[in-house]
């Protein structure tokens, strides 16, 4: 098969159905399957353990990360639980400091409690990174781009930096914002890549999932036996919604970016606009690596106005396109202020979010119908 993105969206991990010719992955809505005998079957025994439906995405998925291996969940943050069970009290993780409030809650109220240790850090800062590697670090997770201030890692001089260290920890990017269409994390020296399938993968906002992908069969084989082991997997309907909505995943990122960039330059103009946030704009300081990086900016950007909090939750609350509400990735325009939304968990803390910052997911509407919603709700600010 073709190497082409577009084409493995479409077609890696996909044939048609042998029984029916159905072009389309069916739907596998059942929960076990007949065996020909005792212990023989056709690969599938339990839904929770396998699922055609879902080897389908987690195949295709995989293709598009260009990794070898793809594992689904129930949600980003059962990928994220999965992945630190695998580590002991005593251990250290090593956390970028930007970094999504529901993965800060499960590190900090749930695992620090069972003995692992976490500490954050700058990822942009290089030599910082180095400064909090320990004898004990197993595992580096960052995201890249962030959430929400949109700050970039250099995954390749991350990976170098983990890799002549004495304790070889893995290394995990957390790839939800840039999807594999626009960054491949594994071909830039990360380990472990981990997607909210919700966001862009899906696409649609009408689906949770979470998605795994890895090219170690030995980490492989121990996320799989987690996977079955702990049961945070997605149901088939869920999987073929993924599997939809990737097909169109190059489609969507282009506009998607294409929309950002503009909505980029006209906030970046407005004289109530203090900061805007956004990877590919000249004011982005590593607008360079941005563009070594990645496809394009992608479709989140984060600005403040100089209203400070009373202007954000004005111009939030006023938005007529853009929808006030959480998550992000889907077709519509969304609008959120994240310290007291999406990052309510990490405020009174060193990663408290500024009570001003307004988060939009970029939508795939028109752009020029855009920039006139926000333009009528920064008036009112």
């Amino acid at each position: 098969m073709s190497d082409q993105f577009e084409t493995l969206a479409i077609h890696a991990g996909q044939q048609p159905d042998p029984s029916t010719g159905a072009v389309m992955t069916p739907i596998y809505q059942t929960s076990t399957f007949v065996q020909d005998a005792v212990g023989v079957h056709k690969g599938y025994e339990y839904s929770r353990s396998g699922n055609p439906t879902r080897t389908a995405l987690q195949d295709c998925f995989a293709a598009l990360e260009a990794a070898q291996y793809g594992l689904a969940f129930a949600s980003g943050l059962a990928a994220t639980d999965t992945i630190i069970r695998q580590f002991a009290p005593g251990d250290h993780i090593l956390v970028g400091s930007d970094v999504y409030g529901g993965t800060f809650r499960l590190f900090e109220r749930e695992y620090k409690d069972f003995g692992i240790e976490f500490s954050y850090v700058d990822v942009d800062d290089l030599p910082a990174v180095q400064a909090g590697l320990r004898a004990n670090t197993k595992l580096v997770w960052l995201e890249t781009p962030t959430n929400p201030y949109l700050g970039l890692a250099d995954i390749a001089a991350v990976a170098g930096i983990l890799k002549a260290h004495s304790s070889q920890p893995l290394f995990a990017v957390d790839n939800t914002f840039a999807s594999p269409y626009l960054q491949q994390p594994l071909t830039l020296g990360a380990d472990i890549v981990i997607h909210s399938a919700t966001k862009y993968l899906g696409g649609h906002s009408d689906v949770v999932l979470g998605l795994v992908a890895v090219n170690d069969q030995t980490l492989k084989e121990r996320l799989a036996f987690s996977q079955n082991a702990a049961g945070a997997v997605p149901g088939p309907m869920d999987s073929f919604l993924v599997l939809r909505g990737i097909k169109t995943l190059p489609l969507r990122m282009d506009r998607h970016g294409h929309n950002a960039a503009a909505i980029a330059d006209y906030l970046a103009a407005h004289p109530k606009v203090s900061q805007i946030y956004y990877p590919f704009h000249a004011s982005h300081p590593q607008q360079a690596l941005a563009r070594k990086q990645m496809r394009n900016g992608g479709g989140m950007l984060s600005f403040e106005l100089k209203g400070g909090e009373a202007a954000a939750r004005t111009v939030a609350e006023n938005t007529r396109l853009f929808a006030l509400a959480e998550s992000l990735g889907g077709v519509e325009s969304l609008i959120e202020v994240p310290a007291v939304m999406t990052h309510l968990s990490v405020a009174n803390s060193p990663l408290a979010v500024d009570p001003g910052l307004v988060r939009l997911s970029v939508g795939v509407e028109h752009v020029d119908d855009l920039i006139a919603d926000l333009e009528q709700a920064i008036a009112k600010a």
